[in-house]
């Protein structure tokens, strides 16, 4: 009988490269205080029944600040994220883009304050490459000028014609964390030659031009290692089509996050962005041999496995855990012991 000891798979599947960063899959976004409150105190409530947090809140100071009170905004946003409401650590910040007259002000102040707690800072409308790694360099001088020893991760938001070109140059700038796609604004830059119907729940999944854009992002994310985020859907009192669309983003398009603007869509993104039951019992069953195994080569119902397709599964029971679904209590002990 063997002595080794039981190897966990994030050392066994990966060696010495890191495995990809895995976040929540919905992203919720709100931007009024008494919407961030309760937010906030959703993401507690959830949270709490799983052990961890099912979903991120992104306070929003572009949409959310007032012209003139964008100053006044970032300190709310930066004393919410240092409160006992920021249960999890997982609250992150959308500032303005980076030609923004406050964008600046707003970085430096959420990193003097908050630096510490932020999950992420989001920054939109990146125009190429080189504009990103000045937002990823603006963040990080903040970060080094108030003394912040953690890395705050940055996520980006692809909306225009340029910055879709560069989308593999500016997915693999260090510091980058996430990509998302801005589908309203990337359908406006094309001046009506895409019919305002690829902006619905239907049309963003069936017009070419989105799609292609959709598929090009998350092919850069995946090659770079970071999160495609797939873009909001405006339909939220229609559950069964934001289940259909979420499941198309996740199962067809490869994104494994979404964005959510209204809490009645955070339970069906999560739900939908969830492995289904069956491949969670045969990850449970196929990891669990392979770490009996020590991670040699095993057959599970006369079907060769090895590492490679340990890897497909560990990312199954890890997504499985992110979106708070039962796992067997010898599973959560071995796999994840801070849950």
């Amino acid at each position: 009988m063997s002595t080794l000891t039981a190897i966990h798979p994030r050392q066994a599947l990966f060696g010495a490269e890191a495995p990809a960063a895995v976040l929540p899959v919905c992203d919720h976004y709100a931007g009024v205080e008494a919407r961030m409150r309760k937010s906030l105190a959703l993401q507690a409530d959830l949270g709490g029944k799983a052990g961890h947090a099912v979903f991120d809140v992104t306070l929003d100071l572009e949409d959310g600040a007032p012209v003139g009170g964008e100053h006044e905004q970032a300190l709310l946003v930066a004393e919410l994220v240092n409160s006992k409401a920021n249960a999890f650590d997982r609250v992150g910040v959308r500032v303005h883009d980076p030609r923004h007259e406050r964008f600046e002000d707003e970085v430096d102040t959420l990193i003097k304050l908050a630096g510490q707690r932020l999950a992420y800072v989001m920054v939109p409308k990146l125009g190429d490459a080189q504009e990103a790694a000045r937002a990823i360099d603006t963040i990080k001088a903040a970060r080094l000028r108030h003394g912040v020893g953690r890395v705050v991760p940055v996520h980006g938001l692809i909306e225009t014609h340029k910055a879709l070109q560069q989308v593999g140059e500016i997915a693999a700038l260090p510091g980058l964390e996430s990509l998302s796609f801005g589908l309203m604004d990337f359908v406006s830059e094309h001046r009506g030659a895409i019919s305002a119907a690829a902006m619905g729940v239907h049309g963003q999944f069936s017009h070419p031009l989105v799609l292609r854009a959709k598929l090009e992002i998350a092919a850069a994310c995946h090659a770079a290692r970071i999160t495609p985020s797939h873009c909001v859907v405006t339909e939220f009192k229609d559950a069964h089509a934001l289940a259909k669309a979420a499941e198309k983003a996740c199962r067809e398009l490869g994104y494994t996050r979404m964005w959510s603007i209204h809490p009645d869509q955070i339970p069906v993104i999560v739900d939908a962005f969830a492995p289904v039951v069956a491949e969670v019992d045969d990850a449970v069953e196929i990891l669990s041999a392979a770490q009996a195994a020590h991670w040699a080569p095993t057959s599970h119902r006369g079907v060769l496995h090895d590492r490679a397709s340990y890897r497909h599964y560990w990312y199954v029971l890890e997504r499985a855990w992110l979106t708070g679904q039962p796992l067997p209590a010898e599973i959560e002990a071995a796999f994840f012991p801070t849950a």
